[in-house]
């Protein structure tokens, strides 16, 4: 339910950003802590109540701590070697804690905890079931938090944590248009390129407009009987429908953008390329590129 000032309009917009801070790391590892016995079955530890002369199941925590090192080694810890969340003066990798929301995110299941005795309660013990219908429940909370700190990121069905980028060309509808690409080189450079567009970790925003790139080349060769020319001429005919002003653009378009592939640092990687020197450029060079290729492969045959 909304708050009074969200009802009535009179709270200040909310900033959106992909930066977490110390009280929204918080917040996230305190929910992914809440679910931690929801991995008791990768994490069991077998323990023995002498009292009652029972074997019963437990969340193996010291297990749990030593693979999560391993796994996500910069996973932020105190000076005891414990994870928590980080104060506003440390420092750590905010990309580390959205490894761990996709670890609990791919691994949680279903468990029943209880105590032995409803009479006695000396010992609860943990059954551990073969399904995950709490990964609806971890994903919503987790997103719910996002919405609410304003981060710019989603846990989706996947199971996998990806960047928001509003107002963004990159709709499904196009993604689900590269189903219909029949060549299959660049039908996963287009899916490697959309993968790594929506990477949280700005380091791959040059990797995914790299990928589109390359789909942009190889799409010319497209008709396989055909040369590279004429392979181009007929994608751009086609899209132009054999009007000349649109052949004309088109062409323009993919000129601009062959030239801007060789001249930038894109494609290409020698000392005389122009480095790209604001990171937010890549995501404008992506969806222009994205553009193009997006209304060529409604032409394809």
């Amino acid at each position: 339910m909304k708050l009074y000032t969200e009802r009535h309009g009179i709270r200040a917009p909310q900033e959106k950003t992909y930066s977490i801070n110390s009280d929204m790391y918080s917040i996230l590892f305190d929910c992914c802590k809440r679910y931690q016995k929801n991995l008791t079955h990768l994490f069991m530890l077998h323990c023995h109540h002498d009292f009652t002369n029972s074997d019963y199941v437990a969340f193996d925590e010291r297990g749990f701590t030593t693979r999560i090192k391993i796994r996500i080694p910069a996973l932020f810890m105190d000076e005891y070697g414990r994870f928590c969340a980080p104060t506003p003066d440390d420092e750590y990798n905010q990309y580390a804690l959205l490894d761990l929301i996709e670890y609990f995110a791919q691994n949680i299941q279903d468990i029943s905890e209880h105590w032995n005795s409803d009479r006695y309660q000396n010992y609860k013990t943990i059954d551990c079931f073969n399904t995950d219908n709490v990964f609806i429940d971890f994903q919503e909370e987790i997103n719910e938090i996002f919405t609410e700190a304003g981060l710019l990121y989603e846990l989706t069905d996947e199971q996998i944590v990806e960047r928001i980028v509003e107002n963004s060309p990159l709709t499904p509808e196009i993604v689900n248009s590269f189903e219909t690409v029949q060549e299959t080189g660049t039908k996963e450079l287009l899916k490697d390129a959309v993968a790594l567009y929506k990477t949280p970790n700005p380091a791959a925003r040059q990797d995914s407009v790299e990928k589109i790139w390359d789909a942009l080349e190889r799409l010319k060769t497209y008709y396989t009987t055909l040369d590279k020319k004429h392979s181009s001429e007929k994608i751009v005919n086609d899209m132009a429908n054999g009007n000349g002003e649109f052949i004309d653009l088109f062409n323009d378009e993919f000129k601009a953008l062959t030239n801007i592939g060789n001249k930038y640092r894109i494609r290409h990687h020698e000392t005389d390329k122009i480095d790209i020197i604001d990171g937010r450029y890549y995501d404008y060079l992506f969806n222009r590129c994205l553009s193009l290729i997006a209304l060529a492969i409604q032409y394809l045959n």
